[in-house]
Parts: C-alpha cells; sequence; structure tokens
C-alpha cells in the first residue's frame, strides 16, 4: 500500500498521525497489548497500595458516601481474584454476547445476500457525495438503540464504503466517529439521557440544591448536534482520513456487478414484507400500555436486556425472506450453514476479548480509575477558574477522565456531586454543566482502549488490513476527536453567548 505512506507524508498533521500509527503498530499484537496492560496495571495497583493512596467522595450514581482506597493485585486475595475472575471477566464482558448474537442475524442477512443487494439498491439510488453523511449520520441516530451501531453500522460502514471502491477503513472510521464520539447527539431522547439526569438529581440532592432536571433538558442542544457532528465527520472522513489512507488495493475490492439481478429484486420485495411484518409485531410488543414486553409500564428491561436479541431478528427474519425468494437458502442446513460461517470469523475476536476483559476488570477493581477521576476533580475545583474558560477546562477534564473509564453513567455518577454544586454556585444550571460533561466524555471514546468496544473496532479493521493494528485505529480516528471536540466547544460557546435555551425550560444560567 505505497500510496497509503506517500499520502500520509504530507503535512505537519499527517506526520503526527503517522507517528501515532507508527508508533502503536510496533506494538504487539492487540491481544499481547492488553495482557501486557493487566500486568503494568498490577504493578501500579501495588505501588498505589503501598503509598496508600485514597479518595473520598459521594457517588450519585450510587447514592453513596465512599472511600476507595486502591488495591493491590499481587498479594494473595488479588492472586485469588485473578485466578478466580477469569472466566467470568471473559464471560461476562459485556461486548462479547452482543457481538456473537446479533452476528447470528447479520450472518444470515450477510449470506443470503440481502445484505449486498441492500446496499446495491443504497449505491445505486443515494448520490455518491452523499454516502459519507448517510454513514455517519446513521451512526449517531443509532445511538437511541443504544450498542446496536458498534455492531450492525460499524462494518456495514466498511461494506458500503468498499463496494463504491472507498477505502474500508475509512468507511469503519465514519460509522465508529458517528456511533461513538457522537454518543450523546440525536434527534431523538435514548437510554443515556434519563441515566445521566438521574444521577445529577441525585448530586443535586446530595448538594442540598432544591432542583430538579428532566431527561430532556439537554434536548435543543443534542438536536443541532446531531447535524453538527455529522457534517464534521463527513469533513474529517473525506479532507482527513481516506487521503491518508489512500487508494485500497486490498482482496476485498468487489468486483460484481453494481446491477440488481431479478432474483434479487424478488428478494429484496420479499424481506421489505418481512421486515414490515416484524416491525408491526415489534410494535405491539412495545407501544400499548399493556404491551407484553413492558414491565409496569416501563421498557427498561427490554432495552437492556432484549434489545440484542431483537437486532439478531431483525436481520435474521428479512434475511430468511430474502434466501428464500432468492433461491439463496434451499433448507436448514443453508440457514445453519451461514450462521456458522459467520461465528468462524470471530475466533481472533474471542481471544482479544479474552485478555481485553481481564485488563479493564483488573482496571476497575485496583480503583485506579475512580482515584484517578476524583483526583482530577479536585484538581479543576481547585483551580479558581469561572465562567466559560471554566467550562472549557471542565470538558478537557471530562475528555481525559474518559480515556481511563469507559462508561459514561460510572464518570458522571462520581463527577456530579462535585461539580453540580460547584457549577450552580458560579450561576450554571445543572442542565447545562450535564451538557458540558456530555461533549468532553463523548469526544474522547474513539480514541480509548478502555472503551468497551474498541477491542471489536480493531477487529472489523483487521478483516481488510491484517496489519492494522490499535495505532492505526488511534491515529485514524484522532482527527475525528479534535474536530468533535473542537467543534461542540464552539457550539456550545456560540450558544452560551446568545443565552438560547438547551432544552425545554432548560437554560444556561440560573
Amino acid at each position: 500500500m505505497e500510496q497509503k505512506k506517500e499520502t500520509g507524508k504530507k503535512g505537519l498533521f499527517g506526520k503526527f498521525l503517522n507517528s501515532i500509527e507508527r508508533t502503536g503498530n510496533k506494538l504487539p499484537h492487540p491481544a499481547t497489548l492488553f495482557l501486557l496492560l493487566a500486568v503494568i496495571v498490577v504493578v501500579i495497583s501495588e505501588i498505589a497500595f503501598r503509598s496508600g493512596l485514597a479518595v473520598s467522595f459521594y457517588d450519585a450514581k450510587y447514592k453513596t458516601e465512599k472511600t476507595v482506597e486502591a488495591v493491590s493485585m499481587l498479594n494473595a486475595e488479588g492472586l485469588r481474584f485473578m485466578l478466580n475472575s477469569a472466566t467470568t471477566n471473559f464471560t461476562g464482558f459485556h461486548p462479547l454476547g452482543t457481538v456473537l448474537v446479533a452476528m447470528l442475524g447479520v450472518g444470515i442477512a450477510e449470506g443470503t445476500g440481502l445484505i449486498n443487494a441492500s446496499l446495491k439498491k443504497l449505491v445505486l439510488s443515494t448520490p455518491p457525495k452523499l454516502i459519507t453523511a448517510v454513514v455517519v449520520f446513521a451512526g449517531v441516530m443509532s445511538n437511541v438503540a443504544s450498542d446496536a451501531g458498534y455492531v450492525v453500522l460499524v462494518p456495514l460502514g466498511a461494506i458500503v464504503f468498499v463496494s463504491m471502491n472507498r477505502h474500508p477503513l475509512a468507511g469503519i472510521a465514519a460509522a465508529f466517529a458517528g456511533v461513538s464520539g457522537g454518543f450523546s447527539a440525536n434527534l431523538l431522547i435514548g437510554t443515556l439521557d434519563p441515566l445521566l439526569s438521574g444521577i445529577t438529581n441525585e448530586a443535586l440532592v446530595a448538594g442540598s440544591i432544591e432542583a430538579s432536571i428532566l431527561p430532556t433538558s439537554n434536548y435543543y442542544f443534542m438536536f443541532v448536534s446531531t447535524f453538527l457532528i455529522t457534517i464534521l465527520g463527513t469533513w474529517v472522513t473525506e479532507k482527513i482520513v481516506e487521503p491518508r489512507l489512500g487508494e485500497y488495493k486490498g482482496s476485498h475490492n468487489t468486483e460484481d456487478s453494481m446491477l440488481v439481478s431479478r432474483d434479487e429484486k424478488k428478494g429484496l420485495k420479499a424481506a421489505g414484507i418481512a421486515l414490515a411484518i416484524f416491525a408491526g409485531v415489534m410494535l405491539f410488543l412495545t407501544v400499548p400500555e399493556n404491551a407484553m414486553l413492558k414491565v409496569d409500564g416501563s421498557l427498561k428491561e427490554f432495552t437492556y436486556n432484549g434489545l440484542v436479541p431483537t437486532i439478531m431478528l431483525f436481520f435474521l427474519v428479512p434475511g430468511l425472506a430474502f434466501g428464500i425468494a432468492a433461491k439463496t437458502v434451499k433448507s436448514d442446513k443453508d440457514v445453519i450453514g451461514y450462521m456458522s460461517k459467520s461465528m468462524s470469523t470471530m475466533g481472533g475476536y474471542l481471544v482479544l476479548c479474552f485478555f481485553a476483559a481481564q485488563f479493564i476488570n483488573y482496571f476497575s477493581h485496583t480503583n485506579l480509575g475512580i482515584i484517578l477521576a476524583v483526583k482530577g476533580a479536585e484538581f479543576l475545583k481547585s483551580i479558581g477558574f469561572t465562567g466559560f474558560p471554566l467550562i472549557v477546562t471542565f470538558i478537557l477534564v471530562a475528555g481525559f477522565i474518559n480515556l481511563f473509564i469507559g462508561s459514561a453513567s460510572a464518570k458522571w455518577g462520581i463527577m456530579a456531586p462535585i461539580f453540580v454544586p460547584m457549577m450552580y454556585h458560579l450561576g450554571f444550571t445543572p442542565e447545562f454543566t450535564q451538557l458540558a460533561y456530555r461533549i468532553g466524555d463523548s469526544s474522547t471514546n474513539i480514541i480509548t482502549p478502555l472503551m468497551s468496544y474498541f477491542a471489536v473496532i480493531v477487529v472489523f479493521a483487521q478483516k481488510y488490513d491484517k496489519d492494522s493494528g490499535i495505532g492505526t485505529l488511534i491515529s485514524t480516528m484522532v482527527p475525528y476527536s479534535m474536530i468533535f471536540l473542537l467543534g461542540w466547544t464552539i457550539l456550545l460557546g456560540i450558544w452560551y453567548l446568545l443565552g438560547l435555551p438547551i432544552g425545554p425550560g432548560a437554560f444556561i444560567g440560573l
């Protein structure tokens, strides 16, 4: 891939990204790297424990005062923990079940030819200039379905791009930027909104402040942010990422005719009918007041536990209908074969997940991430900034802490009791403080290996470039992270200067 190297050398910023990629890719295999990081965490935990490192804070997520000390893993208890938890760390690794279950359905849709035929339709009906924007926008909107975008849209981004003879890694980057970098933006209220607002309200109670906020408190700003992230993500993909990657010369270049065959047209029609019936059934099961999938009138349990199997069925049902109509499914053996083929491609991912799960679990068990978050919050509180410079610094600190604690709610549970009352007494509403946190949190999701789906994205990239590693992914995503952080902060500054409402009944100042 000589062209990629030549293109990447242009400009100081290009050299900076190349240095990140070279350094990252000189590291061992990602699985080995996670193993080494786990060992480093074990060693640091002993040093932190011996130095008596500890923090005290109010955790708004769990509504309790906490004193957290560094936990050593270089003792008998630590050794027992590492051995006894190794299996459950792996089997309980959140992305593992999500990816494998969803891939059963995706395997049917891909094996029968539904995805290929659908992409032909998409490519033929969508102006080429809009493809990148469509991929990024779809990624942002997928956040309403929690983690679905990581499993579905990121690999589809690669397929869409390679079908148009564009670099598949650029497609992965565009989709990943939308799904994860734009995690807080959406045109709809998602699962994160009530989760964060609940923590903010608890922080207000802990600070003896008689106020509360609604899940819609950031809606106006996040609605506009959807278009901002789409525009910025499209620009970064086409002006920075693709030129740097150069021409794709891998074996996945599409040589197939872009014309939709007669059998494929029949299959698409059958798949459309099947999907409409499936959607109708799901609406019946979820929308009515006494719907079967609701518990006490809420879909919370379904959202957290039933959504992934639903995603599987979302692909499996139209995939089967397509296969039967297009004659790519003749018996149940074909169906199981397509599922088995999709699972067989996940071997490397399973190995990577095992070591990634150990590292992330060790980091959590030792309390190093929590200690870093509290110390960072205390530092920001102590520097004495006021006005918008304080907000900008707060965004940067939130983004930095996000590199070490992946969960948005866990970080906010620690930071909210410190910052919500502090900002309130400086004249900022709790809604605005929460909004600033969300900007910092979302912007750096795409460059931290501690984000639980990061390992998944590395595996997706290696399907098209076996030499891709953590360095490749981070260097590809750094421009998105920087531009999103800058663009979002500028938008917030404009909002701040104009004094616009950030949500229904929610403003910047008290």
